[in-house]
């Protein structure tokens, strides 16, 4: 563009003349503001004022032309569009990669899953069902999530999915890939997403079939169990309207339920009477932390209520007729019955101090206590792996399994409470509990409870499900 500095020139020139001639008739207004009479200093105060605005008016003339008057050019260019044939064959030369995700169905089996993943490739399954580390994809749990990459005619490329060790083991997924020389398995670890689930639910059966009801997984029920076992006895103190509330961990990936971790907080109102209990976090306990009331006082009592989760009592602690030898005489323990293999635990931390058979008990083990106390367990098919005498178990370990060695009718579990070495009613005795928070800890405590507190109100108007992150 080309500017005109002519008429640029001019304009200036024209603006220095009329500052010049609006100067002079400034300086007239204020010799007459000086040397005249007051009427006329009004006037010429005023010619002044008007003076000013007509010399900065002048002073804002735009310096630019006006763009009217600038040149205009068109400029057409002709743009050349790619030829679809051209595309569609290069699209046809290329291969091409699909990536599909299903879910596992009931009843689904390793081939009807890789067909549903567009997977058509006989070496890639028998490469999952033989190597030691693919062969855990065969874990097909529904509703698991599966993901493969394949080319168009089914050849696997790439195939993922997350397992577990176990219940409560870390999670981990399992890759499959095509290398020029086959496939190739490894694990690595998997990212879990941590979500905080809220329940609650009304007993008119069984607990089972309530917690069902609610969608709460079978390990956070026995982890419920175990939390209030020292309380209640759930094999006979349920009553119809009982009422729970729940607040624990489940991890996910991809949207796929993994597993369920720790409860958080949990509330159980038996028979009129309330239980509660929330998870406080303790770096000096071996556990990470544990469960208390919501007036900071440990749950953990010195023995189990029970060492079996569900039973009943078949005999208890007082006098009867012998069932073998018919004579009568005091029982001096409680009887368990239970089906064979049902898991016994060990009702408080201890060492084994005795492990074998002992004539009438069957197979036997003694656990001793702190001070005076002791407990013993007969008639068991068999001990938990790794248990000796002087091993160290802590409350709930498992010991070993119901059975009926010895002098015994049926299954059942033979256990006594100890003390000083003789025999004592385990159910008319009252443990002390473990020891209560310290003061330090009792306002981090506070705020954990008042956080759960409200999710149980949350939680009491209903029965429905409640989730959050």
């Amino acid at each position: 563009m080309r500017i005109d500095y002519s008429l640029i020139i001019k304009s200036c020139q024209s603006m220095l003349q009329a500052g010049l001639k609006h100067s002079k008739n400034m300086l007239r207004a204020g010799q007459i503001l000086v040397d005249s009479s007051p009427k006329n200093r009004v006037i010429s105060s005023v010619a002044l004022f008007f003076a000013v605005c007509a010399f900065g008016a002048a002073a804002v003339v735009p310096l630019t032309p006006d763009i009217s008057d600038l040149p205009v050019r068109s400029v057409a260019e002709e743009i050349r569009l790619p030829d679809l044939s051209e595309q569609i064959a290069s699209l046809e030369t290329e291969k091409h990669y699909f990536m599909r995700e299903e879910r596992v169905r009931l009843g689904d089996t390793l081939g009807t899953l890789l067909a549903r993943l567009g997977v058509d490739d006989a070496a890639a399954a028998a490469f999952i069902k033989s190597d030691s580390t693919a062969k855990a994809i065969l874990q097909l749990k529904a509703g698991k999530l599966m993901q493969a990459k394949t080319d168009d005619s089914g050849v696997l490329y790439w195939l993922s999915t997350a397992v577990s060790e176990g219940r409560e083991g870390p999670a981990r997924d399992i890759v499959v890939t095509r290398t020029e020389n086959g496939f190739t398995a490894s694990t690595v670890g998997a990212e879990l997403e941590r979500r905080i689930e809220m329940r609650a639910g009304y007993i008119n059966s069984s607990l089972f079939a309530a917690t069902d009801a609610a969608q709460i997984p079978d390990t956070v029920t026995g982890k419920f169990v175990d939390m209030f076992s020292t309380n209640v006895d759930f094999r006979s103190d349920l009553r119809r309207g009982d009422h729970f509330n729940l607040v624990y961990e489940t991890f996910w990936q991809n949207g796929s339920y993994v597993r369920a971790g720790r409860i958080l907080a949990a509330e159980f109102v038996n028979g009129g009477k309330t239980y509660q209990a929330i998870w406080f976090e303790d770096a000096k306990s071996e556990q990470g932390g544990g469960y208390y009331s919501f007036d900071g006082k440990s749950l953990k009592r010195a023995f189990l209520k029970s060492p079996l989760e569900f039973t009943r009592i078949s005999s208890g602690f007082s006098m009867r007729v012998h069932p073998l030898t018919g004579a009568w005489k005091q029982h001096k323990g409680i009887d368990f019955a239970a089906p064979t293999g049902t898991p016994i635990r060990a009702a408080a931390d201890g060492t084994i101090e005795f492990v074998g058979n002992r004539g009438g008990y069957g197979n036997f083990i003694i656990v001793k206590h702190w001070k005076p106390y002791s407990t013993a367990y007969g008639h068991m098919s068999r001990f938990a792996s790794g248990i000796r005498t002087g091993s160290k178990v802590r409350q709930g370990d498992v010991i070993g399994y119901v059975g009926t060695t010895g002098w015994s009718t049926g299954p059942h579990l033979h256990y006594e409470f100890r003390v000083n070495n003789a025999q004592q009613n385990p159910l008319n005795i009252d443990m002390p509990n473990a020891r209560p928070l310290a003061a330090g800890e009792l306002q981090q405590f506070r705020a954990a409870a008042a956080d759960m507190e409200h999710r149980f109100s949350l939680l009491n108007p209903g029965i429905e499900k409640v989730a959050m992150k």
